[in-house]
Formats: structure tokens, C-alpha cells, sequence
């Protein structure tokens, strides 16, 4: 297992909201608690590359300065800020877009090298490349006879 998610019960969470209210009644701020409303975890999708692992995430509308991507005791946080812009005269009929601040945390496991970490942004992806640690990565085993296996101790 190369990471595990700290927000196991926000995706059960929003699950049950939408099924309780009929839809992603989210979005219109029924859940509002001290004028921030309650908002899903940044979708994350993670492959397994030859030597990495590739986490992407969904930070649509997010510039490249209001993400900070931070790893501390095996932990990476990923935050982002979706700022809305309000122009004079605007009434939203609408709201379905999520604004405000967004983060997503994941142990990372001792078989990645944390230290190696990058990150890139493009066309609203996150990136986060996490190369595994030599010692971690498959490697052939040498099978000899017995006898070879005594000598060499020798």
C-alpha cells in the first residue's frame, strides 16, 4: 500500500447528504456553518507509473499561486483557494460552483521518497509525482544450486 487517505468519512459524508436531500443540495448552501458551507474533498485520481506514483487532482478556476502542495511527517496536504468574482449589478439566479478553500491530506507510505516530490499544473490538474524508494522497487532475485549458495559464504 503506497498512501492512504485521511478523508475516509467526507466522501461517505457527501454520499449520504445527496441521498438524504435528493440531489447536491451542497452546492446551494444548505449546510452552511459559519458562512463557509461544507465542500467535498478535491477528486483525486492515483496511478502507479514504473518508479512513481502519480496522485492528479481536480482544482478547476484555482491560479497556480492560490495552490500549496506541503509534505510533513509522511503527510502531503494539497489546499486550494477558489476565489469568486462578484461584478456590480450581478444577481446569481444559479450556484452550483464551489468557492473558497479546499484541502485534501494523504499518508504517504515509507516505500515513497518524500524528499523527491514534484508538482505541476496544467489546464486545471494538479500533478504530484511521487518517485518509490530504490529498496521499495521490484528486483530479480538470483537463484543458484545449493552448492553455489555455500561457496559464495565461504
Amino acid at each position: 500500500m503506497y498512501l492512504t487517505t485521511l478523508d475516509p468519512i467526507s466522501r461517505d459524508f457527501d454520499r449520504i447528504v445527496r441521498r438524504a436531500f435528493g440531489g447536491s443540495v451542497l452546492n446551494h448552501g444548505a449546510l452552511n456553518h459559519g458562512g463557509s458551507s461544507y465542500a467535498a474533498a478535491m477528486p483525486m485520481d492515483t496511478i502507479r507509473r514504473d518508479g512513481e506514483l502519480v496522485l492528479r487532482f481536480d482544482v478547476p478556476g484555482v491560479d497556480q499561486d492560490k495552490i500549496d502542495v506541503t509534505v510533513d511527517k509522511g503527510v502531503l496536504t494539497v489546499s486550494a483557494t477558489r476565489e469568486e468574482t462578484k461584478t456590480e449589478g450581478e444577481n446569481p439566479v444559479v450556484r452550483e460552483r464551489l468557492f473558497g478553500s479546499f484541502t485534501r491530506r494523504v499518508r504517504l507510505s515509507d516505500t515513497l521518497d518524500a524528499d523527491g516530490i514534484e508538482a505541476s499544473h496544467a489546464d486545471g490538474v494538479l500533478e504530484v509525482r511521487i518517485p518509490v524508494r530504490e529498496t521499495a522497487k521490484p528486483r530479480r532475485i538470483a537463484v543458484g544450486t545449493g552448492s553455489e549458495a555455500r561457496e559464495l559464504d565461504s
